[in-house]
């Protein structure tokens, strides 16, 4: 403890390109960027899968997939892919030794679990409502945007839960591979036998993961029609209750 208290109170540790903002602002930048390009392929095939019933054992398979194989054993695999391809595509090397494997592997993880609550999200949707929604008239992209995507949103923010703790790890594990972010100082901290430093990254990296899902879950829960929350609490309570 005295050691965290004394690298915390240390003004060298919040400053320079290697202080506490800067590694944290990096981690976040990380991780946004990963969510945000792993909904991008998620969020629209979910749609269509949870929306049509087609290529249901596709998203099936690929969270399967996603689940079974480690994070670090993506980057190691795509690092040589991305380091080979940087005189192809002429980028930087190091773009391909740092960045590239940990970004590419935190979006190949962040998929399986957005998809499939996307999709699962909406097949849970009511049919009759559904069918109803067909009645009056709706066509397809409205009861998609109007009717499934919000009945579906809290489900879907559970995905969006798992992934981002999925992508806060793995850009921690990522430091092994010369990346930058939180996970810099647990790995230097290893290093140079800091232990003020070590315990610093476990400290801000099990931070940032609690305090985005519980936000998660606060808004998981607003997003959650009072009809579904009301109906999902009378059931655990009936199950409670046997």
């Amino acid at each position: 403890m005295d050691a965290l208290l004394t690298f915390l109170a240390d003004g060298g540790s919040w400053q320079g390109g290697t202080g506490i903002p800067v590694r944290l602002l990096e981690h976040v930048l990380l991780c946004v960027l990963a969510v945000v390009l792993a909904s991008a392929i998620a969020l629209p095939l979910g749609c269509y899968i949870g929306h049509t019933g087609r290529l249901q054992l596709l998203g099936v398979n690929l969270a399967n997939i996603g689940r079974a194989v480690p994070s670090y054993a993506v980057m190691v695999m795509l690092l040589p892919v991305m380091l080979g391809l940087a005189p192809v595509l002429g980028y930087d090397p190091a773009l391909g030794l740092r960045f590239l494997p940990v970004l590419l592997a935190m979006v190949l993880l962040a998929i399986p679990p957005i998809l499939v609550a996307t999709y699962a999200g909406i097949q849970r949707v009511d049919r009759d409502v559904i069918e109803s929604s067909r009645g009056t008239g709706l066509t397809e992209g409205q009861i998609l945007t109007r009717i499934e995507l919000p009945l579906a949103s809290g489900v879907i923010v559970s995905g969006f839960r798992i992934a981002i703790l999925q992508v806060i790890a793995t850009a921690t594990i990522g430091a092994y591979l010369a990346g930058g972010g939180l996970g810099r100082f647990i790995i230097d901290g290893i290093a140079r036998r800091d232990d003020g430093m070590l315990y610093a990254g476990v400290l801000f990296v099990a931070g940032l993961a609690i305090g985005t899902d519980v936000a998660l879950g606060w808004l998981q829960r607003r997003l959650t029609p009072a009809g579904v929350r009301l109906a999902t609490e009378g059931s655990s309570g009936r199950i409670q209750g046997v």
